[in-house]
């Protein structure tokens, strides 16, 4: 065994959160040292990959699960507009790295791409309806249009009404300034700049242990997965953005923060095309309503994709149910989760949803014409021909104790620090990477609050938006998305 030397950070897991946090703190801190430990060949390649998510640059343009409608039928913009807000965040931080040359050319990774959603039916149409009322004057949702014309719609993208019945009541809404960005590409850029910063970034290597130490810094053992030899690293300060790989580590870590949480897994499928005909005819990201107990990350979408340059169309995810909590990893994952302090906690969450549990079961027994049927809701022209079934990247839900429910099912993500902020954590799923950039901020402000002063002036730097709230200054949103859009080469 290999004498542990001391660095000052460590980062677990190659995906755009430890991309993002590395990057970070090798601005605000650059004489720190960063190792990062990455179990597969490259950087990337669980949920970040271009092909395991959507790549919407979620800002609440268009997903509806993001304002749900009320009991008393009200529904309201407070959800949106916050995770809009961070969405500025990061959009502002990656504008930053692009114009200090950090970042290569924005078309790389980000691309303009029109937000819209639709809908089908009265009930439906008049929830969109309200839904336009509580957005229309929000300053981060400029030019939003609405319309409940189908030749209208097809102007807007033509493939949701070629051939669709004439009769049928629908309405959609859109904003052209949306985006698609390419999640895997951005953070093997974030990586390479970091590592011309002088962190060290290691492939196949698994952090199998980690244990705090007297002197209050953290032993990790890490295996080198080509030829299985073993070393060790002490480390001041780790973060875990291991995706579903994170909660074991916390788990084995001991910290008492994680008492309660458990995971549950949701796997996902693709529907994928790139026939240059159909791609020409649809740019836009489309999404609809979710099914009844069906989870956000699988709200059906109909999404442009632009990955390595070229473009093609996605339709779905098909949700279905494994117990693995990475696409590459093992089926013990669930059961070797479970602990006596969260089993309460998950038995109640499986016991109080009943209906995701049915939607879940009826989506794995779906077949490829009930999928395609799904598709030709959104698409009445689609041809199975003409589209290929891929697996998307691993989410696994957050379950934590609840005092009133005794637990709950958690859609977003929950950040785990330990009490003395040397060890923090991201356990959950969407928005997610479009929202990396604050909550890297919340890691930051959590674990090192006594640096956040002296941060505080580059951090205004980079992020101008840092510690306001552009939805309150009109003013200062027209002149953000402006300038952002410039940067990025986006549409305004």
């Amino acid at each position: 065994m290999n004498s542990a030397e001391t660095v000052d950070v460590v980062l677990i897991g190659g995906g755009i959160m430890s991309a993002t946090l590395g990057s970070l703190i090798s601005r605000l801190q650059p004489d720190w040292s960063i190792r990062v430990y990455e179990r597969l060949g490259e950087v990337a390649q669980e949920s970040s990959n271009a092909w395991n998510n959507a790549g919407t640059g979620h800002a609440a343009l268009c997903e509806l699960n993001y304002m749900p409608e009320n009991p008393d039928g009200s529904v309201s913009a407070a959800k949106a507009v916050s995770i809009n807000e961070q969405f500025q965040i990061s959009r502002q931080y990656w504008a930053y790295l692009v114009s200090i040359g950090a970042l290569p050319e924005p078309h790389n990774f980000i691309n303009t791409a029109p937000h819209m959603t639709f809908v089908r039916g009265k009930a439906n149409i008049e929830y969109l309806k309200k839904r336009v009322a509580a957005l229309k004057d929000q300053p981060l949702f400029p030019d939003l249009e609405y319309t409940e014309d189908l030749e209208r719609i097809a102007e807007w993208t033509p493939l949701l009404a070629k051939k669709r019945n004439p009769k049928q009541k629908v309405a959609a809404t859109r904003i052209v300034s949306g985006t698609d960005v390419d999640f895997g590409a951005l953070t093997k850029y974030l990586f390479t700049d970091i590592a011309a910063h002088g962190a060290e970034i290691h492939t196949n290597h698994q952090v199998t242990r980690l244990k705090r130490q007297k002197d209050g810094t953290w032993r990790l053992r890490v295996k080198h997965l080509v030829g299985g030899t073993p070393k060790e690293v002490n480390a001041r300060f780790v973060f875990v953005g291991a995706g579903g790989g994170a909660l074991a580590l916390l788990q084995h870590s001991g910290i008492s923060e994680i008492k309660g949480f458990g995971g549950f897994p949701i796997s996902g499928q693709f529907l994928r095309t790139t026939n240059p005909k159909l791609v020409a005819q649809h740019q836009a990201k489309v999404y609809g309503k979710a099914a009844v107990g069906a989870p956000p990350m699988s709200v059906p979408h109909l999404d442009t994709r632009v990955v390595d340059g070229e473009t093609a169309l996605l339709f779905g995810p098909y949700a279905g149910f494994t117990p693995k909590f990475l696409k590459t990893s093992t089926w013990f994952d669930l059961p070797f989760s479970i602990r006596l302090h969260n089993l309460g906690p998950m038995l109640q969450v499986g016991l109080k949803n009943f209906d995701l549990v049915k939607y879940l079961v009826g989506e794995l027994m779906a077949n490829r014409e009930k999928k395609m049927q799904a598709l030709r809701e959104f698409m009445p022209t689609a041809k199975t021909e003409d589209w290929e079934l891929i697996t998307a990247g691993q989410r696994v839900q957050v379950m934590k104790k609840d005092p009133e429910k005794g637990g709950i099912l958690q859609f977003g993500t929950e950040v785990i620090t330990g009490a003395d902020g040397t060890i923090a954590g991201l356990l959950g799923a969407s928005p997610g990477a479009s929202t990396a950039a604050p909550i890297m901020l919340d890691v930051l402000a959590r674990c090192f609050p006594d640096r956040m002063g002296e941060w505080e002036p580059k951090l205004r730097d980079m992020i101008p938006g840092y510690g306001t709230t552009l939805s309150s200054d009109p003013a200062a949103a027209e002149a953000s998305l402006a300038e952002t859009a410039k940067t990025l080469q986006l549409q305004a």
